[in-house]
């Protein structure tokens, strides 16, 4: 484990318990997350399981499967894993690294990562997409969701506990090329404003891309 990986998964071991309080319920006050997320289940039900891949608490795996997708997590964070086991009974959640991912080629329909790459510098941002589109069956669907820009905000305190976290940005068009450059074909890109006083009022992206046969 690299220094930066440690650093993140310690920071989000810290402020498991203050995350779920102020996030798990977060859905309900996103309704283009909602759709988003109700499309990729639709797209993806029946066709395999699908991961939640930095999955947090797991609200969105919860969400996907109250939608027919046959889903799991997987976070870095030991201490995130245990309470989305304990929030989310019937869902298998397990600790993993999306840069190096434990499971063989080809095996999941689809992935959802809200925020995952964040924690990457830019250089790895493909490298990381390539493993994403390894374990991608044919066709395979991935959605994922990024702050808008070019800054990089590091944090040393987050919910009056020590962290240190580095939060990239990415643009649009820069994330559409890194995806392209591991081997997926993006179908859509859609940028929304920031829900005010639901969370951090930065712009957003989502990007639905399909693994290439």
């Amino acid at each position: 484990m690299h220094q930066n990986t440690e650093n993140v998964q310690k920071s989000y071991d810290r402020i498991a318990e203050e995350y779920v309080s102020r996030i798990y319920s977060e859905l309900e006050h996103k309704p283009l997350d909602r759709e988003l997320l109700d499309r990729f289940a639709q797209e993806v039900r029946g066709s395999g399981i699908v991961c939640d891949l930095g999955c947090g608490p797991g609200h969105l795996a919860r969400y996907l499967k109250e939608r027919g997708a046959a889903v799991i997590g997987i976070d870095l964070s030991p201490r995130m894993v245990e309470l989305a086991k304990k929030l989310n009974p019937g869902i298998e959640f397990q600790r993993g690294d999306m840069a190096s991912i434990d499971v063989r080629d080809g095996i999941w329909a689809g992935i959802a990562a809200f925020y995952s790459l964040i924690h990457f510098p830019r250089q790895q941002v493909t490298p990381v997409l390539r493993e994403l589109h390894r374990v991608l069956q044919p066709n395979g669907l991935l959605l994922l969701a990024f702050h808008k820009g070019q800054e990089v905000r590091h944090l040393e305190e987050w919910w009056g506990k020590q962290v240190s976290l580095d939060g990239v940005f990415f643009e649009r068009e820069e994330m559409e090329g890194y995806l392209r450059e591991a081997g997926f074909g993006i179908e859509e890109s859609i940028e929304r404003t920031p829900y005010a006083g639901v969370e951090v009022e930065t712009q957003r992206v989502y990007v639905f891309a399909r693994k290439r046969r």
